[in-house]
């Protein structure tokens, strides 16, 4: 059969994981100029490389120039971090790559990655070289192929967790990751395994995400979701209604992984996501399929997850199985720096850990910490810039890369929403819950483009930025709110994606008079202290909303 589109030709043309060696002896010798446009704009994925957006270009500019043209001689890197699990010993190597590679950028993603800027092609040997020296690397961190695993950010320490799912996450890992047979794959696959009550992984919105339960018969193991992608076309992700003990999460993960890559559609791109078979299939064929041509025998059935009860993002001063606490922390919208990481690196030691996990929630979460020392860190971590007791807008406020990096980006979000965060935190100064105040952090995720990357569909207030018109003619940056999305919380029984009011748009310079105007109009209009935001603009008029 003929390939079905471009990237299908590229890679029947040759593995993405090839491109290793040339750029290890012929790209990162010759420079920029020696690098096939092929590899450069396609292959370099599979090894978590990007070009990044040159500066200086607007985002009206975004969707008329080729990808060339929007170009840098630049490259994104994407660090792959399973689980989120780093020691401080990996955490000041990718340290020292910032500010020795990469101009000192780093930013924290809410798939648990660390991203940097500005890295040259000439030195991205030498960047592999240190972080496999230290057991990291960038091995499909990008590109058509199971990106980095999803892992709760607590497995194995938290005082309640259902099972420990790092065994799982290392085995998929360390068994399947650069393995060639999974190599190519339809389009993007990405995984999530927790064994927390808090659903702490965004199982919802994973390709494929097992969920800690306790079966009344065979005991602790997961719940199986397939199926879930956002984008600009969001389907959340369906319960097979099967339950997996833990002995056999890989092979299950295998299986769905290889229902993907052998029946997912190829021929148009912007259908080959695993959501689209799923949506086709429904969750009886597919486990049919599964069970019957995938796996050694079938799966037993068994329970949902109960409601979490508290949150996911694990902020705060927690108490450990082993006596010690560990101290969840957040940056502002993912943003710190190769500085803040060395510096981070020798606060924790200097507390006693050599342990911490990034979170997908942009966090992240210092392990191991003997209670007389959490005080102390806390302290120590603020002064860093990371709040172990943040506001309600700077703890729930995630944002993308936007346009200061991104190609597909039409507006600036990290800046807009640091912006944001400090005025709504005087705004709202006095607020200390109770009846006329927040009791709960409102979720406000900010986007650079239709595509998703920060969970628009699935906050309480989401942005999709777009150029609208300036009143003289122009265009200016802002976005197209939505509203009332979420996925399954302490604040609420099961996922979302909101509702999208026509004509709701609002400019970047007007987005913290917007966000103080419906909170407010929240505040005075909900139902009694229980009601969550979601749903009450669920249900408001769309006057209420504006």
């Amino acid at each position: 059969m003929e390939p079905l589109n471009g990237t299908e030709v590229m890679k029947q043309a040759d593995d993405g994981l090839n491109v290793r060696e040339r750029i290890e002896n012929i790209y990162a010798k010759g420079g920029f100029d020696s690098i096939d446009p092929t590899d450069l704009h396609g292959r370099f994925r599979w090894w978590g490389l990007y070009t990044q957006r040159k500066p200086g270009i607007d985002g009206g500019k975004t969707a008329v120039l080729e990808p060339e043209e929007l170009e840098d001689r630049y490259f994104m890197m994407r660090v792959r971090i399973d689980g989120g699990a780093l020691t401080t010993e990996q955490l000041r190597v990718i340290g020292g790559i910032s500010r020795d590679f990469a101009r000192g950028s780093a930013d924290i993603t809410d798939r648990q990655n660390i991203q940097l800027h500005w890295v040259e092609i000439e030195n991205v040997p030498e960047i592999w070289r240190r972080l496999e020296g230290v057991g990291l690397r960038t091995t499909e961190a990008c590109g058509d192929v199971p990106r980095v695993i999803l892992g709760s950010p607590v497995a194995g320490i938290a005082a309640d967790e259902i099972l420990d799912p790092t065994p799982a996450i290392r085995e998929i890992s360390e068994r399947y990751i650069g393995d060639p047979s999974f190599a190519n794959l339809p389009r993007k696959y990405k995984t999530a395994l927790t064994g927390h009550p808090s659903q702490d992984v965004v199982h919802e919105i994973n390709d494929v995400a097992f969920v800690g339960v306790v079966h009344p018969e065979l005991g602790a193991g997961f719940d199986l979701w397939v199926g879930g992608g956002l984008s600009t076309s969001a389907h959340l992700a369906q319960r097979l209604g099967a339950f997996v003990e833990p002995s056999r999460a890989a092979e299950v993960w295998v299986g769905v992984t290889s229902i993907f890559r052998d029946y997912g559609y190829r021929r148009l791109r912007n259908r080959a996501r695993l959501k689209y078979l799923m949506a086709d299939w429904g969750a009886e064929k597919f486990r049919h399929i599964l069970e019957t041509e995938y796996l050694s025998s079938p799966l037993p059935d068994g329970p949902a997850a109960k409601k979490p009860t508290t949150p996911g993002d694990h902020v705060g001063v927690h108490r450990q199985k082993d006596g010690r606490f560990y101290v969840g922390a957040t940056p502002t919208v993912g943003r710190v720096s190769g500085d803040v990481l060395l510096k981070l690196a020798d606060l924790i030691e200097a507390h006693g850990s050599q342990r911490l996990r990034t979170t997908p929630h942009q966090k992240v979460v210092v392990l191991d910490v003997e209670e007389d020392r959490v005080e102390s860190l806390v302290a120590g971590l603020e002064e860093l810039g990371l709040y172990a007791d943040p506001s309600p807008w700077r703890r729930s406020t995630i944002a993308c890369t936007g346009i200061e990096f991104c190609k597909l980006a039409i507006v600036d979000t990290k800046g807009t929403a640091s912006n944001a965060i400090d005025e709504l935190e005087k705004r709202f100064a006095d607020d200390k819950g109770g009846p006329n105040g927040l009791l709960k952090p409102l979720t406000l995720h900010i986007n650079g483009c239709p595509n998703s990357c920060a969970r628009i569909q699935t906050a309480d207030i989401g942005l999709k930025g777009q150029l609208l018109p300036d009143g003289n003619g122009g265009q200016t940056p802002g976005f197209q709110v939505h509203l009332g999305g979420g996925l399954a919380s302490d604040t609420r029984e099961e996922a979302g994606t909101g509702r999208t009011v026509r004509g709701l748009k609002v400019t970047t310079d007007d987005l913290p008079d917007y966000v103080e105007r419906v909170t407010r109009r929240y505040l005075a209009e909900r139902a009694n202290e229980d009601q969550s935001f979601a749903e009450w603009a669920l249900a408001a008029e769309e006057e209420a909303l504006q």
